[in-house]
């Protein structure tokens, strides 16, 4: 009995280990951290897009004269917007006061843009009596375009006197989960 007590436990404990071993352990996903959150690549592609749109750019030819940020807007309805359109707004403000153009704080929402029989863009009347009446020179309009693995974003810096584009860059964010979500709460205006 002894002996057969002898042989069954090693077995026993690789029977053990081995159930164990099979066992798929769950995949444990690292929470954000500040350190992550300060070096976010989302920020940093959106900061560099503006870095892009107005390198070379003199911002003393402008006066101190206002920029305007409009909601960036889906390409398929540009009377809609999504998280990710008014996010990336926001940051192109930031990034565009940091490089001293005088933004205005304005939220420019409804149509940016109308097509006129020429196939041209150009600002809205809503968005150009803005302007105007905040004595603005330029309006940074853009839109975005979603695709399987990217989403598309075109940046544009109007004249608002003469609609005139005057600097534009084109980028792409990778459709990451952040970048999914954002998209998924559109809405008009």
């Amino acid at each position: 009995m002894k002996r057969q007590i002898n042989w069954m436990l090693p077995l026993g404990a690789v029977l053990v280990l081995s159930a164990c071993a099979t066992q798929p352990q769950p995949m444990l996903l690292a929470a954000p951290s500040y350190e992550a959150a300060a070096h976010n690549p989302f920020i940093a592609s959106s900061r560099s897009a503006v870095d892009a749109l107005v390198q070379g750019f003199d911002v003393l030819q402008l006066a101190q004269a206002p920029v305007l940020v409009a909601t960036i807007v889906n390409i398929n309805d540009l009377a809609r917007s999504a998280a990710l359109g008014r996010t990336l707004s926001e940051i192109y403000a930031s990034q565009l006061a940091a490089k001293s153009f005088n933004v205005k704080e304005l939220k420019l929402r409804g149509s940016v843009y109308v097509k006129e029989g020429t196939g041209e863009l150009l600002l809205s009347r809503e968005i150009r009596d803005i302007a105007l009446h905040h004595s603005a020179a330029l309006v940074m309009v853009g839109t975005y375009s979603q695709a399987t693995q990217y989403t598309y974003v075109s940046l544009k810096l109007v004249r608002v006197n003469d609609g005139r584009i005057i600097r534009s860059h084109d980028y792409a964010l990778p459709n990451d989960r952040d970048v999914l979500r954002m998209l998924g709460s559109q809405q008009s205006g």
